[in-house]
């Protein structure tokens, strides 16, 4: 559980075909969608997932439909999220785009790809009903907007760039927000603003969305300073970090006893590697804030 992790393989780094091979045997259609990319004279249509080191880059890429979801894209996603869950090496999932957008959401040309997934377990563009149990950040450079945002939203963390741009613009078209946006904007924003975005439809620029904390950085590179952000999360100890990351999703809505009892439960059953920590402290390890993300010690 330390901050040492083992380098990716070669194989393990750009991978696309094998982003569905979970499992075994035929290709999927997440596989077919990757392999489509590379053929001569057809737009690149893939998801991408990239190891480096402790943290796993998963990139949209559909440039030619703003990095929009269709049936097959979902599926990728998910089977790029699985693979996440399944590496005990990666401690954290970037999610991004490739391009000039994160995600424009839907894919309205394909709708009835999507169509079959409204009811399904994972949402219909992707994992949007999945909670994962390691931390993820969306890597914004662009538009992040309708289902784009809601997947940026089932991120923890959103660092975006000065060219970013959110906003729920599926209001235009009367398509209703169904991958938590309706759950997951009032929890980030709060609900008045919530609100404000959801009704109207209008953009939010990356000084407002810093402002409202849609997003937690705004930076010339948000690539770069996600890879180093990511890496101060992997450097933690991940038992207790998970722990108490999944006591906020879990005892958020519940009375406060209720909360704080999911709390304690969550915390006692990785208190031994708090103790451990506390006799390094101890030690004399970690004096004067050295190791806290922002501090001079």
């Amino acid at each position: 559980m330390g901050a040492t992790r083992a380098a990716p393989s070669a194989s393990a780094v750009g991978d696309r075909i094998s982003l569905g091979a979970v499992g075994s045997g035929a290709p999927t259609a997440a596989m077919i969608v990757a392999m489509g990319g590379g053929e001569v004279g057809r737009p690149v249509d893939e998801v991408r997932y990239d190891a480096r080191g402790p943290v796993a880059v998963v990139t949209i890429d559909r440039q030619h439909r703003r990095n929009a979801i269709d049936g097959a894209t979902a599926q990728a996603l998910v089977e790029a999220l699985e693979r996440f869950e399944a590496d005990d090496g990666a401690s954290v999932l970037l999610l991004t785009g490739a391009g000039v957008a994160f995600c424009a959401g839907a894919d309205l040309t394909a709708i009835d790809t999507l169509a079959p997934r409204a009811d399904g377990p994972d949402g219909p563009l992707g994992f949007t009903r999945r909670v994962p149990s390691k931390p993820t950040i969306a890597v914004v450079d662009g538009w992040a907007v309708a289902g784009g945002l809601e997947l940026a939203l089932w991120c923890d963390l959103r660092v975006a760039s000065p060219r970013a741009r959110f906003g729920c613009f599926e209001r235009r078209w009367g398509v209703p927000l169904i991958d938590g946006g309706t759950w997951r904007l009032p929890r980030t924003v709060g609900l008045g603003r919530a609100l404000d975005l959801i009704l109207t439809g209008r953009l939010v620029d990356p000084e407002e969305a810093l402002a409202i904390g849609l997003v937690t950085a705004v930076v010339d590179d948000p690539m770069s300073h996600a890879l180093e952000l990511a890496g101060q999360l992997a450097a933690f100890p991940q038992a207790t970090m998970r722990s108490d990351r999944a006591s906020v999703y879990a005892g958020w809505g519940l009375p406060l006893a209720e909360a704080l009892a999911v709390e304690m439960r969550l915390g006692l059953a990785v208190v031994e590697e708090g103790r451990q920590g506390a006799q390094r402290f101890a030690a004399g390890e970690g004096r004067g804030g050295t190791g806290v993300p922002g501090s001079s010690g």
